[in-house]
C-alpha cells in the first residue's frame, strides 16, 4: 500500500506531512512513500533528499491523490482538494470535525476515510500521536522568540561598563503545553517569568521550571482537567471576575504578555482588556496564541500586528508553528508515523513470540505458495529434458516407445509441461493483480 504527502496550498503554509526521516520509518513498515514534487521545500527538504530515502516524487497533486492509498497532510483540505479523493481512501490530516461538518460531509460523499490528528485523546498511550500538543509546544517557544523580536530591551538583566539593566518581566496567561513551552523558553532567556493557570495544581509544575505562580485570592472547585480532554474547564462568572482584578493589578508591571488560553471549539475568552493594555508601559508586548479564535486580548487582529496609541505592541499571527517549518514539519510526520504503527496490523512470530508488522506490499505468488513454486522448478527441468530428448530422438530415428518411438512419448510429455506451465503463470499474473487491487486481502485468503 502506498502513502503520500501533497503540498499545502492553505497560503503561507511552509509545513510539510511527510520528512525523508519519516518516510524510511514508513518503509519499514511496508508502505510504499510518495510526495508530491517540491511539497517539502519550505520546510527545508528537497526533492533529491526524498528520493535518496526511496521515495517516489510525482509532479502533481492529482497523481499522487491516484496512486496512493493513504494521503497525509497538515491543513484541512481545501474543497478542491476533497474532490481528489476517491472511494475507500484515507485522508490523515488536521480536520476539526466539529468545525466543518459541511467539509466532513463532503468526504463523506468521497467515500473517504477521514483521520482527524486533532481528535487523538489526551491519555498516556496516544501521545506519541499528539499532534496538537506537537504543535502547541512550538508555538509557545514561538512566542517568546515574537516577543523578543517585537521588544527593545534584553530579557535578561545585565550590569555592564554604561549602566544597569534591568531584566524583563513575562507573564504567560495559562500554564497549558504552549504556556510550560514559553515559560521554559523566557526563563531560560533570563527574564523573570510570572505564570497563571485556572488550575492551581499546576503550580508545582510551573515553579520546578523556574517561574512565579500567581494565586488568586479566591474559593473554587475546579473540574480535573483529565475530565475535560486535558484542558481547563469554564470559569464560572466570579472567578473570571477576580481573574481580570487581579490581571489589572499586575498589567503595569509586565513588559511582555503572553496567552495562550483556548478551547478547541470555542471562542478565546477575553483576559486582557483595554483597559489593562492602556496600563502597559510603552515598548510592552502582547502575543496572543489565540487570536484564530478572537483572541485573548482585546484589540488582537488575526494575522496581524498592531501598535496601540500608547506603544504597546499585539502580535496576533496564527502561523506559529509554520515559521518554524522543519521543526514542525519533523514533529508532525513523526506523529503521523506513529498513526500509521499503530494502524498497521502485527503478527506474532510462533518461534520467537515476537511481533512482527505485516507487509503491507503485495507478495508475488512464488512467496505465499512455496509447494507451487517447487513444482514448478523441477517441472522447468523436464521440460528441458524432454523437449532435448525428443528432438535428439527425430534427429537419430530410434523407433520404440508409443508408436514406436519413446522420443515422440518423451516429446508429448514436454509439450503438455509446457502448457501446465502457461496456464500457471497465467493464473499468478491474475492473483497478482487482484493482491494489488484489494491491498491485501487476497493473500491472506490463499495464505490460509
Amino acid at each position: 500500500m502506498k502513502i503520500g504527502a501533497p503540498n499545502e496550498v492553505f497560503p503561507g503554509e511552509d509545513r510539510v506531512a511527510m520528512t525523508p526521516a519519516s518516510a524510511k520509518d514508513l518503509q519499514k513498515l511496508g508502505y510504499e512513500c510518495v510526495i508530491e514534487a517540491g511539497a517539502g521545500l519550505s520546510a527545508g527538504f528537497t526533492d533529491a533528499a526524498y528520493k535518496d530515502a526511496g521515495v517516489e516524487v510525482v509532479k502533481s497533486a492529482t497523481a499522487l491523490y491516484k496512486a496512493v492509498d493513504f494521503v497525509a497532510k497538515v491543513r484541512p483540505p481545501e474543497p478542491k482538494e476533497i474532490k481528489h479523493l476517491r472511494d475507500g481512501q484515507t485522508l490523515i490530516s488536521f480536520f476539526y470535525p466539529g468545525q466543518n461538518k459541511d467539509l466532513m460531509e463532503a468526504a463523506n460523499k468521497q467515500g473517504a476515510t477521514v483521520v482527524a490528528m486533532d481528535m487523538v485523546p489526551r491519555i498516556s498511550r496516544a501521545q506519541k500521536m499528539d499532534a496538537l500538543s506537537s504543535m502547541a509546544n512550538i508555538a509557545g517557544y514561538r512566542a517568546v522568540i515574537e516577543a523578543g523580536n517585537n521588544f527593545g530591551r534584553f530579557f535578561t538583566g545585565q550590569v555592564t561598563a554604561a549602566g544597569k539593566v534591568p531584566p524583563a518581566k513575562v507573564l504567560v496567561v495559562g500554564a497549558g503545553v504552549a504556556g510550560l513551552a514559553a515559560i521554559g523558553t523566557a526563563t531560560s532567556l533570563g527574564a523573570i517569568t510570572y505564570a497563571f493557570d485556572v488550575r492551581p495544581e499546576v503550580a508545582e509544575q510551573v515553579e520546578s521550571m523556574g517561574a512565579e505562580f500567581v494565586f488568586l485570592d479566591f474559593e473554587e472547585e475546579q473540574q480535573d482537567g483529565s475530565a475535560t480532554g486535558g484542558y481547563a474547564a469554564v470559569s464560572s462568572p466570579e472567578f473570571a471576575a477576580a481573574q481580570l482584578a487581579k490581571f489589572s493589578e499586575i498589567a503595569p508591571d509586565m513588559d511582555i504578555v503572553i496567552t495562550t488560553a483556548l478551547i478547541p471549539g470555542r471562542d478565546a475568552p477575553k483576559l486582557w482588556t483595554k483597559e489593562m493594555i492602556a496600563s502597559m508601559k510603552p515598548g510592552s508586548v502582547i502575543v496572543d496564541l489565540a487570536a484564530e479564535r478572537g483572541g485573548n486580548a482585546e484589540g488582537t487582529v488575526k494575522d496581524e500586528k498592531v501598535v496601540t496609541e500608547n506603544g504597546v505592541t499585539i502580535v496576533g499571527y496564527t502561523d506559529f508553528p509554520s515559521r518554524m517549518a522543519a521543526q514542525s514539519s519533523t514533529l508532525y510526520a513523526t506523529n503521523i508515523r506513529h498513526m500509521m504503527t499503530d494502524l498497521t496490523p502485527k503478527v506474532k512470530d510462533e518461534e520467537t513470540g515476537e511481533e512482527m508488522v505485516v507487509s503491507q506490499t503485495p507478495m508475488p505468488v512464488f512467496e505465499y505458495q512455496p509447494a507451487f513454486r517447487s513444482f514448478f522448478e523441477n517441472s522447468a527441468l523436464v521440460i528441458i529434458a524432454s523437449v532435448a530428448l525428443g528432438e535428439l530422438g527425430r534427429m537419430w530415428g530410434i523407433e520404440v516407445g508409443r508408436d514406436n518411438n519413446i522420443w515422440a512419448a518423451f516429446l508429448d510429455i514436454g509439450l503438455a509441461a509446457i502448457l501446465c506451465w502457461l496456464a500457471y503463470r497465467a493464473v499468478s499474473v491474475f492473483i497478482d493483480r487482484r493482491l494489488e487491487e484489494e491491498g491485501g486481502e487476497a493473500e491472506a485468503e490463499m495464505g490460509g
